[in-house]
């Protein structure tokens, strides 16, 4: 770059005439300073060490995490289904007979991870698109962090998310939430941005309404987020937001939402979308008011929520409209549902990531920790070793404190991720131990034309998607607004068996377990219609004593009427 040069005297000018200064040459540099490129390279190289170096190793960290034994187990039934749902959409004639692509949910999720296989499903790609989501949601929640208490505390946070146990274990799974929490959490950074900028931040607020616009189209539930939102501009004093730009953003917001109902209605599908409305409106109880108290601060790590609540406590003169707008953000959905009678494991996971930004916030406060004076004896240590500053000391132990947090999370997620099984199953905690085998057992040895009758429809749907034949479900309610309009219902069974339109029978542990009523309506049909059992699937489950036994999760019998 060329710069001007200082101002000389030019001798030759006539008497009277304007001088300027020459604008060729170089300024003559001091003795001793560094050249212009020297400096660069300096500072390229001190941003590569505090920032860029670290950033990247936080990522690994989260890539091998969710990358690690990514495919050890099958899919479970969600996966299942938006696997298929994904292959459907990209046009495979064995998925679409199967998986519906208009189902319970919006249809962005599946949307991109059909780019993805339009060589048929497999469990590694789709699985593989799901952590990458995952690992890009670390990025930006540094970036949260960054902006909101500095590069410090972006980096703490975005490490205790990349080995938290809730957002690993979800984000290893082909759901619908991780695609979700990442809009979200872009969503969170541009409303930051926004109120940062102040009248000239009307850029970022839509930015922050496509974002929320996008999560909500990935998963419906995502539309709770706005109800923090909201909570956070009217209660806070110290940022307004003007009303104008209020009502533009509800308006493209309601925009971008609607495409999926109009989607819906324009491919002929309006009334599926009502049934699942109804559907999702009038389910039944699934768990009990305090599911989250119990399973979310466990997944979390009670060192992340420890963190987090200390430094809200310990920095409360600190507190202004950061904390208020995270504490918002988090309160909605967790207020939501509790109250909702539906819950399921991986619905909070929105609140992970300011849940690691306030305990970033904490672990990075306390570099700024400063022994009270007289306490630090002035002098040296020995000779020739001069004694740490304090600050150097504040740095040292909080880089220390945030290691062991992440390495208490990190163990964690690395035994939930080893985890050997034990029969029974949770929603979106991790893949179905013995699913994909039984389905590939489905797969190679039932005949084309044969259907089969499981107890529920998380084991029918698994078997569908690796064993591609028709699987219905005993547990499907006859009334239509407390069943999933995706399933049919067996209204006799005994009826059924006689006629012959069912020639096998799937007995499973998790089932069982979770409804004992069906699982023990199954031995019975086994019993009463000499099923013969055809295929075991039998897991190594531990037990109070040294050995593991072997017990059967899934039992596909064939049966016959006498």
């Amino acid at each position: 770059m060329i710069r001007p040069a200082y101002p000389t005297a030019d001798t030759t000018a006539a008497p009277g005439a304007v001088t300027r200064p020459q604008t060729t040459g170089d300024p003559p540099r001091r003795a001793g300073a560094p050249a212009p490129r020297d400096a660069r390279r300096r500072r390229a190289a001190h941003w590569a060490l505090r920032s860029a170096l670290p950033l990247t190793a936080v990522l690994a960290v989260a890539g091998f995490l969710r990358f690690w034994q990514l495919t050890e187990t099958g899919f479970n039934s969600d996966e299942a289904v938006y696997t298929g749902t994904a292959a459907s959409l990209a046009g495979d004639p064995g998925m679409q007979a199967v998986f519906p692509v208009f189902r319970a949910h919006p249809v962005l999720f599946a949307g991109l991870l059909s780019l993805f296989l339009r060589g048929g499903p497999d469990d590694f790609t789709a699985r593989a698109v799901a952590a990458s989501v995952g690992v890009v949601t670390v990025a930006v929640t540094y970036l949260l962090a960054r902006r909101l208490y500095g590069r410090a505390a972006g980096l703490a946070a975005a490490l205790l998310l990349a080995v938290m146990p809730y957002h690993v274990v979800v984000t290893r799974q082909v759901l619908l939430d991780g695609l979700m929490t990442l809009c979200a959490t872009v969503a969170l950074y541009c409303v930051v941005r926004y109120v940062q900028s102040g009248s000239d931040g009307l850029p970022w607020l839509i930015g922050a309404t496509g974002a929320l616009g996008a999560a909500t189209l990935s998963k419906e539930t995502a539309v709770v987020l706005v109800c923090g939102l909201y909570v956070f501009f009217v209660l806070s004093r110290s940022v307004r937001i003007r009303l104008r730009h209020a009502v533009l953003a509800t308006g493209l917001l309601c925009l971008i939402v609607a495409a999926f109902p109009l989607a819906t209605s324009l491919a002929g599908h309006r009334s599926t979308g009502q049934h699942y409305l109804q559907w999702q409106l009038l389910r039944r109880a699934n768990h009990s008011m305090g599911f989250y108290a119990v399973t979310v601060p466990q997944a979390v790590g009670w060192a992340t929520l420890a963190a987090a609540a200390a430094g809200l406590f310990l920095l409360r003169r600190r507190t202004g409209w950061r904390e208020g707008l995270l504490l918002c953000w988090i309160a909605a959905p967790v207020l939501f549902f509790t109250l909702w009678p539906v819950k399921g494991f991986p619905y909070l996971l929105p609140i992970a990531p300011p849940l690691a930004v306030l305990a970033g916030r904490a672990l990075s406060a306390l570099a700024e920790i400063r022994p009270r004076p007289g306490r630090i004896r002035s002098g040296r240590l020995r000779r020739g070793r001069p004694r740490l500053r304090p600050g150097v000391l504040s740095a040292v132990g909080a880089v220390l404190v945030t290691l062991v947090v992440a390495a208490s999370l990190a163990l964690s997620s690395a035994t939930r991720i080893t985890a050997a099984p034990n029969g029974s199953f949770l929603a979106g905690s991790g893949g179905l131990p013995g699913g994909r085998e039984a389905g590939q057992w489905v797969h190679e040895h039932v005949p084309a034309g044969a259907q089969l009758l499981a107890a529920g429809p998380s084991t029918a749907n698994v078997l569908q998607f690796y064993g591609g034949k028709s699987v219905s479900a005993l547990s499907v309610s006859v009334n239509r607004l407390h069943r999933n309009p995706s399933y049919t219902p067996v209204p006799n069974p005994d009826r059924s068996l006689r006629d012959g339109e069912f020639q096998y029978l799937v007995w499973d542990s998790y089932t069982a377990h979770r409804a004992p009523f069906y699982g023990e309506k199954i031995r019975q049909l086994v019993e009463k219609y000499h099923g013969t059992a055809v295929y075991t699937s039998a897991l190594r489950v531990p037990t109070s004593s040294a050995d593991p036994t072997p017990t059967p999760v899934f039992v596909i019998y064939q049966v016959r009427v006498s």
